[in-house]
């Protein structure tokens, strides 16, 4: 039966992969990714098959669907956008040899805000192919960033919730105090009230790694600089953050 290996790459650094990850990674025949026309997600794809790899395994790169990014709906459109990639992974898991192994490379850990575990399943769902399939964890964006910052993710007896930059306000009025903020490409923390710390980190793990950390009305603008500035010198820009509200001087 074919196989399928959804294997964590870490947040861009060649060597921020497993041990588990690298023997998951010679394991695989082919290696599909999604191509969103920047040449540079690919090459570090390549950079760390290349460090890690005998160089038997090949890859294959597919266009990735347009996605409507001004939607009605956000959860429609996210899911048509599932659907036409569903569509175009199954094609690609069809040419499949019956004794091959299909991979994908994902940033960070694939069980953390990351769609190609669901998009296996609407294939597995729609019958038309059958394969086995699994998960190797990767390091996280939120892991480094911790670590990059000498923090710890959570304060003594408090919990941590991750969300978006859309539902950020949301939570924010709900009365959550420590939120891991990711997919917020308009820094959506600068319309918070209230008294906030963040550490803010762009492209971790990677030569161009930027990091901010402290009081948010203090250096917003310096995380907006350092965002624009990492954006421009790979073309793409992936940041996360994460937020305290004060209690205290």
């Amino acid at each position: 039966m074919k196989r399928l290996r959804i294997v964590g790459m870490g947040p861009g650094g060649v060597d921020q992969v497993t041990v588990e990850a690298v023997q998951a990674l010679n394991e695989v025949d082919v290696f599909f990714v999604f191509d969103k026309g920047i040449d540079d997600l690919i090459a570090l794809r390549q950079e760390i098959l290349d460090r890690h790899t005998d160089g038997r395994a090949r890859l294959h790169a597919l266009p990735d669907p347009e996605r409507d990014r001004d939607p009605t709906s956000y959860e429609n459109a996210v899911s048509a956008w599932h659907e036409n990639r569903a569509i175009d992974f199954e094609d690609a898991i069809a040419m499949l040899a019956d004794d091959e192994v299909g991979g994908f490379l994902t940033w960070g850990d694939p069980a953390l805000y990351d769609s190609t575990a669901r998009i296996v399943e609407r294939i597995l769902a729609r019958g038309n192919v059958s394969f086995d399939w699994d998960i190797v964890p990767g390091l996280s964006s939120v892991q480094l960033l911790t670590a990059r910052h000498r923090i710890m993710l959570n304060r003594v007896g408090e919990s941590v919730v991750y969300t978006t930059g859309r539902r950020l306000a949301e939570r924010v009025a709900a009365g959550d105090t420590d939120l891991v903020v990711m997919l917020d490409g308009h820094l959506q923390c600068a319309d918070l009230e209230g008294d906030w710390d963040i550490w803010w980190g762009a492209n971790l793990g990677t030569s161009d790694e930027a990091l901010v950390a402290g009081r948010l009305a203090d250096v917003l603008d310096e995380i907006r600089v350092a965002r624009e500035v990492s954006k421009e010198r790979r073309g793409w820009v992936m940041d996360v953050y994460l937020l305290r509200r004060r209690t205290g001087p």
